[in-house]
């Protein structure tokens, strides 16, 4: 009697499994493209020592921007395949922008004897995005809602 059942606990675990394969493997590779996207900013904008780091603040800006009007679309306008959003929502803009170098960035700006500009940076960021995605995604929906009329 034993037997029977783990035989089919372990074949109603096998499809869980591999049907998250795609969904990994689709969240890496936008990762991927979105990291690089992020470091071809950084390169082409680099900052200075003491500096305030304009292309990591205009990555995520624009990164929540795009975000905003990508949810609208996907999830008020069409459906789209299962394995978009986890590519272009998780991996790609995931990757394109950056929790963890706005949080270095503010250290690097503590340590170079420049509190004032990392605590202004910080709240612009916060600011800035959160306003970003707010308002893409409505302008978004305006947009959507004209073409309807």
């Amino acid at each position: 009697m034993t037997a029977p059942e783990t035989t089919t606990l372990r074949t109603s675990q096998r499809p869980a499994r591999h049907g998250q394969a795609p969904v990994v493997a689709v969240v890496a590779l936008g990762g991927g493209v979105g990291a690089a996207g992020r470091y071809a900013a950084a390169l082409w904008w680099p900052t200075t020592p003491g500096g305030f780091p304009w292309a990591t603040f205009w990555t995520n800006v624009v990164g929540c921007a795009v975000i905003g009007v990508f949810m609208v679309v996907i999830t008020e306008v069409w459906a789209a395949h299962r394995l978009l959003r986890p590519f272009f929502g998780t991996g790609v803009l995931g990757g394109f922008t950056t929790f963890s170098t706005y949080a270095v960035d503010i250290q690097k700006l503590v340590d170079a004897d420049r509190p004032g500009t990392a605590l202004g940076y910080l709240a612009a960021t916060l600011s800035a995005a959160l306003t970003a995605v707010w308002l893409a995604a409505m302008g978004t929906r305006r947009v959507l809602k004209r073409r309807q009329s």
